[in-house]
Order: structure tokens, then C-alpha cells, then sequence
């Protein structure tokens, strides 16, 4: 669609939150900064970092974010009304959010009569004084609120009256947001067309009622001066495999806010799929979400937050999947090589990915220049050396190795096949040792490795918690006096997923180790049967590179001086 103007939609991603609630998925403080500042490059708005004061890991989420703020987006604390019968200023989560230091903060409430009386056990004139005093509270304390209508559209359905209150509620309490939840998943997209039509014109038609009404300077009344139109959202869920749909449904309807997660995680059946819906609303529709430049990041931060939450990348995702723009043979392929738009909807480079053919030997070149390019090296007149890199990258890939969210590996796999990669040590073996004490949940693991450094063998011995901890140990004991800085290296994540668990303990395992030095965070990965083979894989290269790093940036040092 081609249009002189994009309408603006803001994006709100909820992926730490709301996300971090599917089945099976948890992360560390540290899967949730790296995945923030991921969907901060991508140009994402609004992302929710979590409940801070709802446990531990959300409350030091914030307090790291304050030290190191992202660089574009706004974090965005959520929480809940205050409780029935109190104060907002008496409410201890409340007074965690604050500390949180977010200038906007997402405030759920009750929509649905039968959770006012049911859930919360309290009256409907309650629930409304609970909206009510719990943002003009935050805005007293200089906050900017997002009000989440939780259970909308079942509420509306239910009782439209008493839910057409509680937005009313919270307009006229100052939200500048008011998003329209579909929790449980079961709306279809001509109700969420009509219900959010409905909406827009009903509270359009109060803030023209009350356009007159005298400014809060002259009335003393908290509310008055902010009963003006707020911008209507849309968060959706997918349990009847509708969130997309119905988000897309409530935009053309008049929201100007999506809320959703990066490749649909959440709780149940997952949230509306963010890395469906920006390009369906940007390219399909021509709405502006995120910048071009950015858009052509989705896929590979789709892949990036799969690999972070260790679960593995749906290869068939409409877009950013694998095989979103793969042909196979026959009238397709010849048809593509003709011309894409034969059996392609959109030019995949649009959203990051890329075409494959399979039998093509170029399928993927582009990639491969332009990877290089971001590590500072220059493949486009070296054209050979680009293919073999290609072919071993495919011939990994055909054993289990992904690159996505493991560039250090990748970036060591390019210095090789340029004859660039530096010899930094050479592992001639390692043995590893586990003592496992009957009755007792604690093992003791053992490893001995040797190591040539310069032409001399090193044997050293180290013990740990586990096998991996203690090759780890036993390989920096034997490398720290011949390069100091290893000192400064920590293993700060270790990641393993079972590739092909239909062959039980014969199973292929992938490992996904991350390293840093205090300024740098890497990742390497490692495949083999063996879980420790694999392992070693990729703590061996975890090191390689930091070291690598190290060389460079002491050339880079000594060039300038």
C-alpha cells in the first residue's frame, strides 16, 4: 500500500512481562537486559520490563536499567489498582513501582463485573474508586499512566454499561492510554472491529460533553482538566488463534496502540505475535510502526529473543521464519528465479530474511557480505572465500550449529576462512571426572586438560560443581599465566537444548555458552552427541574469542598512540 501519509501506531511490547508467563519459558535478570536493549535497537516504543515488586528479578531488572537506560525506548513498570478498601498512597506495590523510576506506568483494572465481585470480592462502586485514585495518585507522583482494561471485551459483552464506567473512570482520572484487553482469547475479529468502534465514538462523545467544564486551576478538582479523549489499544491473546487478527481488526477500527510479544510468547496459547503484526500493519497496511532500517532487524531479533529464552525458532513463522521464503524444487523454484513475486507476498529482505532455494549454491551469499560487514570485514571482492564461508555455514547448519544469537562463533568461523584466525592455545585433551554421593543432591566433577601454548604442554587439573564448571576452571588455570586478561572473563549464561529428542539419550545437544569482561558480552556454540563434547565447544571458543577481542583492541591502542 502506498500512501503520502503513514498514520503513526505505537508499538508496546510486553515480551518480559506477559511474555515471560508462557509454559516452560523463564529467564535470568540478564536474558531480560539483553532482550530490552535488543528491542530497544529494533525502534520498539513501550516495553513492559515486568511487576517490580512482585518478586526479586523484576525489582533489580529496573534498578539496572537506571544505571544503564536504554537508549530510545521508554521501560514501562506494570502493576495492579490498589487493593479494595485502602489507599492508593498506603499501597506498599505501589510505592515499588515508584521506585522502579519509569516515567509511565501500566495500571490494570477490572472490567468484567463478575471479577469485581467474584475475584476481588467487593462492589462495582469500589472498583471504580480503586481506578480512580490509584492514577490520579501516579500522576501526583509525576507519572505518566497506561491503563490496561483487563477482561474488556468479555465485560463489555457481559455488562457494556459498567465497562463503558470503568474507562470512563480512568479517562477522567488522566490515563493518556486506555488498552483494550482481550485476556481470555475468545473474541473474533468482527466483534473487536465493532466493540472498538463503539468505544471510540462513546468516549468521544463524554469528552465533548465535558469540553466546558472549568480547568483544574479554577475548580481545584483533580480529573477535570484531563477528561479529553485518550488514545485506545488493543492487547490481544491467541487462544482461538486470533490475536493477530483481532489486533489488526482493532487498529483498523481506530486504536492507535498494539500490545503484544516477540514471536507470540505468553501465557496458554501466547499473545498477538509482534513479528507478524509490525509488518502486516507497516508494509500491508501502511501504517508507520518502526523505522525501514529497523524493520529490516525483525528476523533476526525474532531469532536473537528464541535463542536468549532457550526455546527453539518456529522455522515456519509467517516472515521471520527459516522457511517463511524457502522453495523446494520444481514450477516454485524455477517460477522464483524468474521473478520472486510468483510465490512471495513481500521482498523477504524487508523484515531481515531471506530467500532460500535449496539447491541454489548463492542462496544466502547477500547475508554472509553483509554479516561481515558488521565485524569490520570486507568480503564483496573476495568472492571465494564468501562462498566457502557460506558452505561451512550450511554444513553446520545441517549438524545443528545456529549462528543467530552465537556471532562470536561466527565471527571465528569468518577469521578462519580468511586464514586470519589467531592460534591463541590448542586443547590436545581433556578428561572429566563426576563423584556422585548417594543420598546427596551436591556431585563433585573433576577435570584434567592439557594445553599448548607457544609450543609448550600444559597439564592442569581443576575441580567444580559440575563437569562443565570444572572444565572451565581447569582451562583458565592452565591459560591465565600466558594471558593474564582470561582473569577478567566470567561464563555468566550456559544454555542446552536437545536437538533430536526422539532418539532419547543418543540425542544431538546444542550448547550456547555467553562470556564477557566487564564491557563485552559474547556468545559461542558448541553441537555434538556428547553434552560435554559440546560443551567444550563452545567454552573453548567462548575464551578464543575474548581473547581475540583483547589482541584488538590493544592493536587498536598501540596504532593510535
Amino acid at each position: 500500500m502506498t500512501t503520502n501519509y503513514s498514520p503513526q501506531l505505537w508499538l508496546y511490547d510486553t515480551t518480559l512481562r506477559d511474555g515471560t508467563q508462557r509454559e516452560g519459558l523463564s529467564v535470568s535478570i540478564e536474558d531480560k537486559l539483553r532482550i530490552a536493549k535488543r528491542l530497544d535497537q529494533l525502534g520498539i516504543p513501550f516495553i513492559e520490563g515486568g511487576w517490580p515488586g512482585a518478586n526479586p528479578k523484576d525489582v533489580q531488572f529496573f534498578w539496572q536499567l537506571q544505571e544503564d537506560p536504554l537508549k530510545h525506548s521508554e521501560v514501562v513498570a506494570f502493576c495492579s489498582t490498589r487493593r479494595p478498601n485502602t489507599t492508593a498512597a498506603e499501597e506498599p506495590m505501589l510505592q515499588a513501582i515508584l521506585a522502579a523510576g519509569t516515567r509511565w506506568v501500566t495500571i490494570f483494572g477490572k472490567s468484567w463485573d463478575l471479577h469485581v465481585t467474584a475475584g476481588l470480592k467487593t462492589t462495582l462502586e469500589e472498583n471504580l474508586a480503586m481506578i480512580r485514585d490509584t492514577i490520579e495518585y501516579l500522576r501526583s507522583q509525576g507519572r505518566r499512566t497506561i491503563y490496561d482494561a483487563e477482561h474488556w471485551f468479555d465485560g463489555y459483552k457481559h455488562n457494556p454499561s459498567y465497562a463503558l464506567q470503568t474507562l470512563e473512570t480512568a479517562m477522567a482520572s488522566g490515563a493518556e492510554w486506555l488498552v483494550l484487553c482481550d485476556t481470555n482469547g475468545g473474541t473474533l475479529p468482527h466483534e473487536v472491529s465493532q466493540i472498538v468502534q463503539t468505544v471510540i465514538s462513546h468516549l468521544s462523545l463524554v469528552s465533548q460533553c465535558v469540553a466546558e467544564v472549568p480547568s483544574v486551576e479554577a475548580t481545584g478538582v483533580i480529573g477535570q482538566e484531563t477528561m479529553t479523549m485518550p488514545q485506545i489499544g488493543i492487547h490481544t491473546h491467541n487462544d482461538s488463534e486470533m490475536a493477530v487478527a483481532n489486533a489488526v481488526a482493532a487498529v483498523m477500527a481506530g486504536a492507535k496502540m498494539v500490545q503484544g510479544t516477540i514471536n507470540g510468547y505468553g501465557e496458554r496459547c501466547g499473545n498477538a505475535n509482534l513479528c507478524s503484526l509490525i509488518p502486516n500493519l507497516q508494509l500491508k497496511l501502511g501504517y508507520s510502526c518502526i523505522a525501514e532500517d529497523q524493520l529490516t532487524q525483525l528476523t533476526e531479533a525474532s531469532r536473537f529473543v528464541s535463542e536468549v529464552v532457550n526455546l527453539a525458532p518456529d522455522e515456519h513463522a509467517p516472515f521471520v521464519g527459516r522457511s517463511a521464503f524457502a522453495h523446494k524444487g520444481g514450477i516454485h523454484v524455477s517460477a522464483v528465479e524468474r521473478n520472486p513475486l510468483t510465490y512471495e507476498h513481500i521482498q523477504p529482505e524487508q523484515v531481515g530474511n531471506r530467500r532460500r532455494i535449496v539447491i541454489s549454491e548463492q542462496s544466502g551469499l547477500s547475508n554472509v557480505l553483509a554479516k561481515a560487514r558488521s565485524f569490520g570485514i570486507e568480503l564483496d571482492q573476495l568472492k571465494a572465500e564468501a562462498k566457502q564461508i557460506l558452505q561451512r555455514i550450511k554444513d553446520l547448519e545441517s549438524e545443528g550449529f545456529q549462528f543467530e544469537a552465537a556471532e562470536a562463533s561466527f565471527a571465528l568461523l569468518m577469521h578462519e576462512a580468511l586464514g586470519g584466525r589467531p592460534k591463541f592455545f590448542e586443547v590436545k585433551g581433556f578428561q572429566v571426572h563426576c563423584d556422585l554421593i548417594e543420598g546427596k543432591q551436591a556431585s563433585n566433577a573433576l577435570a584434567t586438560i592439557k594445553v599448548a601454548v607457544d609450543g609448550k604442554n600444559i597439564l592442569e587439573a581443576a575441580e567444580g560443581n559440575g563437569p562443565v564448571a570444572a572444565l572451565d576452571a581447569a582451562l583458565r588455570k592452565a591459560l591465565v599465566n600466558f594471558y593474564p586478561q582470561i582473569a577478567t572473563f566470567d561464563l555468566t549464561d550456559y544454555k542446552v537444548r536437545i536437538l533430536n529428542g526422539h532418539t532419547g539419550t543418543a540425542a544431538k545437544t546444542r550448547v550456547l555458552v555467553e562470556s564477557g569482561n566487564g564491557h563485552q558480552r559474547w556468545t559461542t556454540v558448541g553441537v555434538s552427541t556428547n553434552i560435554l563434547e559440546a560443551s567444550y565447544q563452545a567454552v573453548v571458543e567462548g575464551l578464543e574469542y575474548g581473547l581475540l577481542l583483547h589482541s584488538q583492541a590493544a592493536a587498536a591502542v598501540k596504532a593510535s598512540s
